[in-house]
């Protein structure tokens, strides 16, 4: 299968029939051919399964083609523009910023995200303002990166600026080692650092190096053929115009905009000396109730730090921070034993999920169901007809979302059965969620998901080649 394009040149070639178009060879194999890299906001392996901004839109496409999709890393990253020059992939979905020596071998799609290249420093280390103060420090950047051929621009003007360039290594190994102190700097794109801040909390900006860049996938290229880049062209326009491309990047980068050095640094601490004391407590409760165990441990996390002692002036208690009445119903004796409480919780939150009418995909589904299980379900169903009233769907965790605070207001709460509630506390709690919710999917995402058996018929997918939570290069 990986050498089907150039058996089907060779083909053409032999007859003397014109060579197919990439477009055609694509249709005609029935498998699109995407290489891509492993990153929070490009691709990785999931609970369920792939996920990321670049897995989403190469499925699309595929989908909207009718064809299989084949997506897959290569063993390191300066090896990804090889794969389309050798024709064993179609597109390169790999959050590539367009530059001048690229184009020299591939064609490139629309630009669909700009990002800033930056130089991370470590607190408490080396520290940088300018492109000077980074002569004599130990520099080290993927090979082949974008951020490579910037620092050798940079060079003709600073003759005496030196880096390593690493082959093999990803973002987020450059990051742990820039940690460990191994290294005095690195560069990483600004999208990439909004996420990797959350794990590194120690690491910083230290300024930005060059002008911003636009990100495109690369194209495969075929002399006299623009068949498949107009086949993308479309396809971007197409989901730009429909909204769908700012909602899949809005969906993996929103919930983590927002950041807190403090919090962030407690959370990655609990991370190891919390966490690994009641996980098989959060495993056991998801495999009993159906839901991800990364789920219910955020959820554990924003009610208590993973505290089982912890307890609130109102009096309710625990990990999950069951009030007694809860409990009770739950049969759970010792809200302080931490098994109790996270079983209980995570029994409550499939209750929550059960009430949400069926109508509801997910990830909707779950959202309405957290705000439930913090502010009650009565509550939310007040703010959903509150949203309902304003011409919002009800059904939208987004449009419920707005409206929850005017349980607040009393034009609105005197509109609907149970009256004030204090709506902008599920508003932060799911928002507080969801951000821990993706930091624990990024920081074990290497734990291996099983693919489906050949004779399954859902995914029209595969996965080759490495994967895991490391950060890409740019």
């Amino acid at each position: 299968m990986r050498n089907l394009l150039l058996i089907l040149v060779c083909v053409g070639l032999s007859t003397c029939s014109a060579v197919p178009t990439l477009l055609t060879q694509v249709l005609t194999l029935g498998e699109l051919r995407v290489v891509t890299r492993n990153s929070p906001i490009s691709h990785y392996v999931g609970v369920d399964g792939p996920m990321g901004p670049e897995y989403e839109l190469a499925r699309g496409l595929a989908d909207a083609m009718g064809v299989r999709l084949t997506i897959y890393t290569p063993d390191s990253f300066d090896q990804t523009l090889d794969e389309l020059v050798s024709r064993r992939a179609h597109i390169a979905a790999a959050g590539l910023s367009v530059t001048s020596a690229r184009r020299r071998q591939v064609d490139f799609g629309p630009a669909y995200q700009t990002v800033r290249p930056q130089v991370i420093a470590r607190s408490g280390g080396r520290q940088a303002g300018s492109v000077e103060d980074l002569v004599d420090a130990r520099i080290e950047v993927i090979a082949g990166s974008s951020h490579a051929e910037v620092l050798l621009e940079l060079r003709q003007a600073h003759p005496q600026l030196a880096w390593q360039p690493v082959q093999g290594a990803e973002v987020d190994e450059l990051l742990y080692r820039l940690a460990a102190g191994d290294i005095d700097f690195t560069v990483v794109d600004s999208t990439e650092f909004i996420v990797a801040r959350h794990i590194y909390p120690d690491l910083r900006v230290a300024f930005d190096l060059g002008e911003a860049e636009q990100v495109a996938w690369a194209l495969s290229r075929q002399p006299g053929d623009h068949s498949l880049r107009e086949r993308v062209n479309g396809y971007f326009a197409q989901i730009e115009a429909e909204g769908v491309l700012a909602g899949i990047f809005r969906r993996y980068l929103e919930p983590v905009q927002e950041y807190d050095y403090v919090s962030t640094r407690a959370f990655v601490n609990h991370f190891d000396s919390r966490l690994p004391m009641y996980r098989s407590y959060f495993v056991e409760a998801a495999r009993e109730t159906g839901q991800d165990w990364r789920l219910l441990a955020a959820v554990g996390y924003q009610e208590s730090h993973w505290n089982p002692q912890a307890v609130s002036p109102t009096g309710v208690r625990g990990i999950m921070m069951l009030t007694q009445r809860t409990a009770t119903a739950l049969d759970v004796d010792d809200r302080v034993d931490p098994y109790q409480s996270i079983m209980g919780g995570a029994r409550y939150l499939s209750m929550m999920r059960e009430r949400i009418p069926e109508r509801i995909d997910e990830p909707d589904r779950t959202w309405l169901a957290l705000a439930a299980y913090n502010i009650g379900w009565g509550h939310l169903e007040d703010a959903r007809i509150l949203t309902e009233i304003n011409d919002g769907n009800p059904d939208s965790w987004e449009d419920v979302r707005a409206h929850l605070p005017l349980l607040t207001q009393r034009k609105w709460y005197s509109r609907v059965r149970r009256g004030f509630a204090r709506g902008w506390q599920p508003v932060h709690y799911v928002d507080n969620i969801q951000r821990y919710y993706s930091i624990l999917q990024w920081m074990t995402a290497s734990e291996r998901w099983e693919l489906p058996d050949e004779d399954d018929e859902a995914p029209q997918y595969e996965i080759y080649g490495s994967v895991g939570t490391a950060a890409g290069a740019p």
